[in-house]
This record gives structure tokens, C-alpha cells and sequence, in this order.
């Protein structure tokens, strides 16, 4: 079956689509858009005395430099900001892979944003969290407990998963839509695009389990925001925007989320260079 919708040009896109979409200059652009609402709605809760949650992703990652250095700038305190991370590669057995891994998604926010915070600016280390395959319920139980997440902020994968919540043909949307956090196998089609975006092709030594958060503590954010900027989110963005709401492809689902957001470039929004 043809679908006509991944062949839509960038006005046609843009004429109607079901998932709002801001198309900005380039990679860096959506990356700085991010870090700035990031530091925003931090602002704007700190003002207010009130804590800031956040679902945070590796992937996309280029927003965090802007993040840190804003926030470094700023002298931006963080002592009341809740990182939630939205999932991890896990070994074989099940277990979180190593921090040092050059795909652990803990080793990465390591380097790339708490060890370059002004330590006196950071939030403590116990509310920089990720789902834990040994107690998966813990992140609706806390999320819970901190009165719900601000804004969830991620990309869309190949298959259309957001975090690594896979397509599940089997499901409806609102089957998939109650998901929460919990261990999974990686699909094929997703550990292919990963190991080509992110491990320079190593199929073999790609993890084939994660753990992630689920479908419903995404949607329960009060504001999502996504980014695709890739050559191959030509596609995905159009079927996020235009296709029709299943568990096909996870990412229409946000089309029936109240305030969702997809930033995308002039490159992904354009059908050809």
C-alpha cells in the first residue's frame, strides 16, 4: 500500500498536519529551541518556588552543550529539577550495561551534562533517575509522587517508538497508551538505525535489551516536545503528523496529546535537497 503522505512536499506538510509542527533552520536551531525551554519552564518554576520534572532523552542529545552553558551562564539553580531519563541499554542478562559502555545512556549524561554543571548550581544525584529493570514501577510510583512531569522532551525512532516503546501491531492505541515502564527486546529495525546513528555500523555488539519508560508516563506529561532532524525522519515525520493514531507506529499517538510539539529542520520538513 502506497502512502501518499510520505511523499507530501514541504507545503503540503505544513497544510494540515495532525501533529503541530515548527519547522526551524537547521540541527542546531532545534537543538538550541529545546535547551532554551528547557531553561525556560526551569525559570518559570523556580520563580513560583515549585520543582521541575522532566522525561529527558539520549536522543536527541545536541540540545544538552546549549543546556549547560545556558544554565552555567545563568547561574541557573538546579536543586529543584528532577531529571528523569527516559531508558537504558541492558546486557544479556538483563542488567544495566557498564557506565563506561560507549552506549550507556547513564555514562553519557555523566559526561555531557552533570560533570559540566557548576557542581554548586547541580541537583543531588538522587533525582537524576533512570528505570531501573529491577523495580520498573519505581518511575510511575515517583512521577506520581512529584505531581506529574512538566515537559516530556524526545525524538521518534525509525518504527515510530518514542523512548524505546516498540510498535505492537497486536495492541489499540489505548492498550498501548497504558504501557509503562519496562524491560524490553530492541527490534531489529531499531537496533539497524541505532548502530548506524550511533555505533559506526557494529550491528553484532549493538544491545538487543533495554529498559525503558512507558507510553503512559510520556503521554501523561503535561507538554511533550520531540526533534527529528535525520535524513530518515523525512518519513517520520510525515507519518507522525499525518498517519493514522495506532500502535503501528507509537509516535501518532501524540497526535491525540493536548499540547504536543514536533520541531523538525528545513531539511526534514523539504522532500528533497
Amino acid at each position: 500500500m502506497r502512502h501518499e503522505y510520505y511523499y507530501y512536499d514541504r507545503q503540503a506538510l505544513l497544510a494540515a498536519p495532525k501533529l503541530p509542527l515548527e519547522v526551524l533552520e537547521d540541527n542546531a536551531a532545534v537543538f538550541q529551541a529545546i535547551a532554551r525551554e528547557m531553561v525556560e519552564e526551569i525559570e518559570r518554576k523556580n520563580a513560583l518556588g515549585e520543582r521541575t520534572v522532566f522525561i529527558c532523552p539520549v536522543g536527541p542529545v545536541g540540545q544538552y552543550p546549549y543546556f549547560v552553558d545556558m544554565v552555567n551562564r545563568k547561574g541557573l539553580c538546579l536543586k529543584d529539577v528532577w531529571f528523569l531519563n527516559m531508558d537504558e541499554y541492558l546486557t544479556d542478562e538483563k542488567e544495566w550495561v557498564e557506565k563506561s559502555h560507549p552506549l550507556s545512556f547513564r555514562g553519557f549524561m555523566d559526561r555531557t551534562v552533570y560533570t559540566q554543571i557548576r557542581p554548586e548550581l547541580l541537583m543531588p544525584e538522587d533525582q537524576r533517575v533512570f528505570p531501573d529493570p529491577k523495580d520498573p514501577g519505581r518511575m510511575s510510583a515517583l512521577i506520581e509522587e512529584l505531581g506529574g512531569v512538566d515537559i516530556c522532551f524526545g525524538g521518534i525512532g525509525i518504527n515510530g517508538h518514542l523512548a524505546f516503546n516498540e510498535a505492537q501491531d497486536e495492541l489499540t492505541p489505548e492498550q498501548f497508551k497504558a504501557l509503562h515502564t519496562r524491560v524490553l527486546a530492541i527490534t531489529p529495525e531499531t537496533r539497524t538505525a541505532n548502530a548506524i546513528g550511533d555505533f559506526n555500523g557494529a550491528l553484532d555488539d549493538m544491545p538487543r535489551w533495554c529498559v525503558t519508560i512507558g507510553m503512559n508516563e510520556i503521554f501523561n506529561a503535561r507538554k511533550v516536545r520531540l526533534g527529528c532532524f535525520r535524513n530518515w525522519h523525512r518519513a517520520v515525520v510525515r507519518h507522525a503528523a499525518y498517519g493514522e493514531v495506532s500502535a503501528h507506529f507509537p509516535a501518532t499517538i501524540m497526535q491525540t496529546h493536548p499540547d504536543a510539539l514536533l520541531r523538525v529542520t528545513e531539511y526534514v520538513a523539504a522532500l528533497s535537497d
